[in-house]
């Protein structure tokens, strides 16, 4: 599998791309945010690792270009460790988030746990799934509504796969970072708000008043056929 590592920080860019291509990756770098939006568009990725403080096209921008056509695994680096930070993150379209100095092994799982999921290793081959005007097929992680095909990143392809699995059953903000993420992030369970947002923003015809996704108050979500 193919990774674009993307940081201004050169010998940080060397060590991970050493790392990831001990682990059979191929791996390109490269150390603007407007270079990462130029190779994303012209190469195909399985994953990307973008920082966030960079010239040019910071990693937050380079994100959301990139997610104008482009739903690849993107995590995102930072220096930074605010609830508000990392929020903004997803905000802009990012599967993920490790704040610096890591742990190298850390980013590896992590790398590991994305590329996993994007290919779908636990999907049901060929399977279409369908609950009121909303489908997903299983087998390419693409979701439809009303017979059009909506964008959406790993994660929220993630979570509202879950939920279409398992209709009306409430998961707590917390369940879902766990059972999504696979990890706890601790005491941001927020994220999971950003994400549900985002894909009621996508998949709902009024998102103020969802018919499909909705919240069950001082509990948590579920969808509702």
């Amino acid at each position: 599998m193919k990774i674009l590592v993307v940081d201004d920080e050169k010998t940080l860019v060397k060590g991970i791309k050493f790392n990831l291509e001990n682990e059979g990756y191929q791996v390109e770098c490269a150390y603007d945010g407007a270079a990462a939006v130029d190779l994303a568009r012209n190469e195909k990725f399985d994953l990307l690792i973008l920082d966030v403080m960079m010239p040019e096209v910071d990693g937050l921008e380079a994100c959301m270009r990139i997610r104008e056509f482009s739903n690849v695994p993107i995590i995102m680096l930072t220096a930074k460790s605010e609830d508000a930070d990392k929020l903004m993150g997803f905000e802009c379209g990012a599967d993920d988030y490790l704040t610096k100095p890591f742990n190298i092994l850390e980013l590896k799982a992590r790398v590991r746990a994305l590329l996993r999921r994007a290919a779908g290793v636990q999907r049901v081959q060929g399977a279409v799934l369908t609950v009121g005007d909303i489908s997903l097929n299983t087998e390419e992680r693409v979701a439809i509504r009303n017979g059009e095909i909506v964008d959406l990143t790993a994660k929220e392809y993630d979570l509202i796969e879950l939920l279409m699995r398992n209709p009306r059953r409430v998961y707590s903000r917390e369940n879902l970072m766990n059972v999504v993420w696979g990890y706890t992030y601790a005491g941001d369970y927020r994220t999971v708000d950003v994400h549900i947002r985002r894909l009621r923003e996508k998949l709902e015809k009024n998102p103020a008043e969802p018919d499909h996704i909705m919240t069950k108050w001082g509990v948590g979500y579920y969808f509702k056929g």
